[in-house]
């Protein structure tokens, strides 16, 4: 089940892609930050697919905003649908996850809630939270059989950032000499939702090409 709040076109081609390669996809829009959206949307993925095996975080809020001067309610804007909405799709999804028989949540970190950004303090904070959620997760859920992983991408050639911005929007390229592609994080989340990855809970997994190492 792929979900959103707004995203409407994104929702339908990723959908498309999903069921073009072979797989099956349902879409549904609902806020994370309201509990009982997030139950409908769990309730949905159950009635179309009886079951359900793995959770990726995605749910985020690009801003920037000096913090001097940040209203409360844009910080806990930014928190609300990051971490609130991680808090809220974890406990509902969890109990169908315990009865598949243990599986995978995959949370979407931010480099910067490690490296830290000026102008982004409740995003570089939530994102650090998130960090920090996944690490609680894994130890707790351990017994069930679920991992709980977080991935976050560094610098990404993406369609927001080809819009938004000058041709040297990402500035110098990683020691890798590229900027990353979609695909490439995309891999990383399939891989830690697979049977290949039972061995590996608790990380924060940077995919950056080096740009940043902890």
């Amino acid at each position: 089940m792929v979900s959103t709040l707004n995203s409407h076109d994104e929702l339908s081609q990723t959908v498309d892609s999903i069921r073009g390669a072979g797989g099956s996809a349902a879409s549904c829009t609902g806020d994370v930050t309201d509990p009982e959206a997030v139950l409908g949307m769990v309730a949905m993925t159950i009635d179309r697919f009886g079951r359900l095996d793995a959770l990726v975080n995605n749910a985020a809020v690009r801003a920037e905003q000096p913090f001097i001067g940040m209203a409360f309610q844009d910080w806990r804007r930014i928190l609300s649908v990051i971490l609130d909405g991680t808090f809220f799709c974890a406990q509902a999804c969890v109990p169908h996850i315990v009865r598949a028989g243990g599986g995978s949540i995959v949370n979407i970190g931010g480099e910067t809630g490690h490296s830290g950004a000026a102008g982004r303090a409740h995003v570089v904070t939530a994102k650090a939270g998130l960090a920090g959620m996944t690490k609680a997760l894994a130890l707790e859920l351990a017994p069930h059989r679920i991992t709980v992983n977080c991935v976050v991408p560094g610098r990404i050639e993406t369609v927001r950032a080809a819009n938004t911005a000058t041709p040297s929007r990402h500035g110098t390229p990683p020691p890798i000499g590229r900027f990353g592609l979609p695909e490439e994080v995309a891999a990383m989340v399939s891989m830690l939702c697979g049977p290949r990855a039972r061995y590996i809970t608790g990380q924060a997994i940077h995919v950056n090409g080096g740009g940043w190492m902890p």
